[in-house]
Formats: C-alpha cells, sequence, structure tokens
C-alpha cells in the first residue's frame, strides 16, 4: 500500500512539472515583427549585410573663409582646377564675411530678405545706391583685374555705348556729359590709388546695367558653363547672377554655384538653391530651363559668356 501512494505521488509530481514546462512556454514574451496575422520572431530576421546608412550631407564648414573653404562639393564630386593666377581661383579664394552675416545694403541697414544667401563676399560697396545686380558683376571683374595689375582690361560700356576706360580714368582723364554726348576731358594728374579705382567704379555704375551687360556678353549652352558666365535677363529692372564655383564627379557631370548683388544696391552674396533645404549647388544633369534661383527665374537663352 505504502509502495503505491509513493508511486501515485511521483506521477502526479511528474505531470505537474511537464504543465509548468508548458504554461511557462505558452506565456513567455518573444519579440516579434511584422501584422498579427503573419508574426515573425526578430530573432529569425536576418540582418542584410549590404544596407549603409548614410550620414546627411554636411556643405558648410563654418570656419572656412573663402568659397573653398567654406562650401563643401556634393558627394563624389570635387572642384575643377583652375590656375592659380586665374580669374577662377581667385573668386574661389575671394574672402568671405564670417558665416551667418547678414546681407548688407549701401547704407548699412540689413537687405531685407535674408534667407536668399549662405554666404557674402567680403568686397567692398560704396555708400551710395549704385552696386546693383549688373554692377556687382562689373565690380568683381574689375577687382580682380586690379589686383593683378591688368589694369588695360578694366572697361565698360555705358548704356548708350560709351567706353568707359580705366587706364585713361587713371591718367587723370574725366568724363563730360552733355544730353547723351559723353567724352574725355583731362583735368587731373595720373592716380593710380585705391580710392581713385573706387570712383571710376562708382561712375561707371551710375550709367552702365543689365542692358549694357548684355551688349558685351555673348549666349552660350549649358554645355560652356565656366566661371564667370552669368544669366541674365537684359531690362529695366533686369536681373543677373554670376556662376562662381564650379565641380565635377567622376562622369563629368558638373554642379555650379551661383552668387549676385541686387537693388538696392547690396553685398555681393552666394545664392541657396530653393529646390534643396540644404544643398547650395545647381546640377547640370538634369538641367532645364526655367532656372529657378531664390529671388529671380530665368528662361532660356539667359546664359551668357562676357567679354572680360
Amino acid at each position: 500500500m505504502k509502495k503505491s501512494k509513493i508511486i501515485v505521488a511521483m506521477s502526479l509530481l511528474c505531470i505537474g512539472i511537464v504543465f509548468l514546462m508548458y504554461y511557462s512556454k505558452k506565456n513567455s514574451v518573444v519579440p516579434h515583427i511584422g501584422d498579427a496575422e503573419n508574426v515573425v520572431p526578430i530573432n529569425a530576421v536576418e540582418p542584410k549585410e549590404d544596407v549603409v546608412i548614410y550620414e546627411p550631407e554636411i556643405f558648410i564648414n563654418a570656419e572656412g573663409h573663402t568659397l573653398a573653404s567654406r562650401i563643401n562639393t556634393p558627394s563624389g564630386y570635387s572642384r575643377i582646377e583652375y590656375p592659380e593666377e586665374g580669374f577662377e581661383t581667385y573668386l574661389r579664394h575671394f574672402p568671405l564675411k564670417a558665416n551667418g552675416s547678414k546681407v548688407l545694403l549701401y547704407n548699412g541697414n540689413e537687405k531685407g530678405n535674408q534667407s536668399a544667401h549662405l554666404a557674402v563676399f567680403d568686397m567692398n560697396i560704396s555708400n551710395r545706391d549704385l552696386q546693383q545686380c549688373a554692377d556687382s558683376i562689373m565690380r568683381v571683374y574689375a577687382e580682380y583685374y586690379y589686383s593683378s595689375k591688368q589694369y588695360d582690361k578694366i572697361k565698360f560700356h555705358f548704356v548708350n555705348g560709351f567706353l568707359c576706360e580705366y587706364q585713361k580714368w587713371q591718367e587723370g582723364y574725366r568724363i563730360q556729359i552733355n544730353g547723351n554726348d559723353v567724352s574725355w576731358t583731362k583735368t587731373k594728374g595720373h592716380d593710380d590709388s585705391y580710392e581713385t579705382f573706387e570712383r571710376y567704379l562708382d561712375t561707371v555704375f551710375a550709367y552702365a546695367s543689365t542692358l549694357s551687360l548684355y551688349q558685351e556678353s555673348a549666349p552660350i549652352d549649358i554645355e560652356a558653363l565656366k566661371v564667370g558666365a552669368v544669366f541674365l535677363k537684359a531690362g529695366s529692372p533686369g536681373h543677373v547672377v554670376m556662376v562662381v564655383d564650379i565641380c565635377e564627379n567622376a562622369e563629368g557631370e558638373k554642379a555650379f554655384l551661383l552668387a549676385q548683388g541686387y537693388m538696392p544696391a547690396q553685398e555681393f552674396h552666394v545664392l541657396k538653391n530653393p529646390s534643396s533645404d540644404t544643398d547650395p549647388w545647381y546640377y547640370m544633369a538634369p538641367f532645364s530651363y526655367p532656372l529657378q534661383t531664390c529671388e529671380y527665374t530665368f528662361d532660356a537663352g539667359s546664359l551668357r559668356k562676357l567679354d572680360y
């Protein structure tokens, strides 16, 4: 009898152990992914080895003081190399104001729209409302030729066609205006100081515009794009922006930066690309008109090469 009780007790114990094991497994929490009808345990999904998580591209180096050091190229692109003394290199290494600087008007006030620019060139601007969009382009070229002492290349047409040459201004000649007639009159001695150079530019800016800039340029296709080329709409008012840097990838596809002055007269500044919140570059693949910048739209035929 005692032996029978022991056997019964052991049987009950075994049954209890089996029940506890079943109940514990049934109620254990196993992480799943998927919907309710097609659940798959997480540990049953093998990771994909070819999945790469990319960090967002960082285009601005706040510590940089030039286009080359401030604005990074897109991934897979590098800046095109240019001659060390060339206009392209001059622009690429022209000093920029501190990162985050606002665009100022000729009178020191802030421009109304501070959302269109990415960087501001640390370039002189007179205290008169003269250096507007076309004038800013002429100033960039004039500053380059002045800094490299290529004085004979500093010459711009007025709207009426008169050619205002800096070398004559250096020699002491000044313009005389009688109605629509313009002529030179010698009134001073030779002076190649920067202050006199700036007075020359103010005179040019007073009588030149997008209309005269149009006459000093020729149309080109996007495939012939180069630093210093402009997107130009001649008129009153018209507008113009300049290509200030170019990069390309291994396939030869190019991207470019644009800069502008505007009206009222204001500092020359690098434009953002309105199609992206972070990327300031405009891409040639694909490229189509109209070209939309933050403050103007250019139609087909607006890309031009200047005769400077």
